[in-house]
């Protein structure tokens, strides 16, 4: 099978067959392989107009980004069919080494028809933004490493301001603040982080759950609005400060 794959995709690709396990058809992992390669040659031209790239970067149909002279990324970054990344923004889209942005997600820090610039997203290591996501950052949002998020999560970074009755809300302008999800954190599907949020390293929220303020570390937090219903470990069992 290696050199079989050798032939067909290099020596590399072949490399890469040691992370399929049992269950995968030859036909299946060379289907599969051939497609990896289609989307690095796609990313080997797009990553030229990044701010700046490692060589491994994956892009699938129809990706859109925009501004991408602001957009840094690690290894492996990949790119899931039909995602759209905004990058234009005060701080520019920064991501970490095998990060991936999964089908139809969105990434959105400015308007691109007006108005101020946004600030931007970091996002460190070995973390994904799942299918279906909206990352509105006009607002700084800095998600951590080894972060889990499923399907459709939303995260908001501004809010609208309805101050006066005498205005419409729309001309009203709006507040922002920033987000941060601290590492190794579960965000599970259609779950809403509002702005001014922070989520504590080793947190999970709930599918569904609405999340209008802070978070403990190592805390499960479900509903709408989000409150703790168990933690992970005790009080006295968490890190301090100093060794987060």
């Amino acid at each position: 099978m290696r050199q079989l794959a050798r032939r067909l995709l290099g020596t590399a690709a072949a490399d890469g067959i040691k992370r399929y396990g049992d269950g995968w058809r030859t036909a299946d992992i060379v289907h599969s392989l051939l497609l990896i390669a289609v989307r690095f040659l796609r990313g080997s031209v797009r990553r030229l107009f990044f701010k700046s790239s490692h060589v491994t970067v994956f892009l699938g149909r129809r990706v859109s980004i925009r501004h991408p002279r602001c957009l840094s990324v690690g290894t492996n970054f990949i790119a899931e069919d039909d995602c759209e990344i905004g990058c234009l923004s005060k701080r520019g889209i920064v991501l970490g080494n095998k990060v991936t942005i999964g089908k139809f997600a969105v990434i959105r820090p400015t308007n691109y028809y007006g108005g101020d610039l946004g600030e931007g997203l970091s996002v460190g290591d070995d973390s994904n933004i799942g299918p279906f996501a909206y990352i509105g950052c006009s607002g700084f949002v800095q998600i951590g490493s080894h972060v889990l998020m499923s399907p459709r999560v939303s995260i908001y970074s501004e809010n609208h301001n309805f101050g006066s009755t005498d205005i419409p809300m729309k001309a009203q302008g709006v507040t922002r603040d920033n987000v941060v999800i601290e590492d190794d954190c579960w965000i599970a599907s259609n779950s809403i982080i509002l702005s001014g949020v922070t989520i504590g390293k080793g947190s999970i929220i709930s599918a569904g759950s609405v999340v209008t303020k802070d978070v403990p570390p190592f805390s499960i937090v479900a509903g709408v609005p989000a409150r703790i219903i168990r933690k992970r470990m005790s009080d006295a069992d968490q890190p301090s400060d100093r060794s987060r």
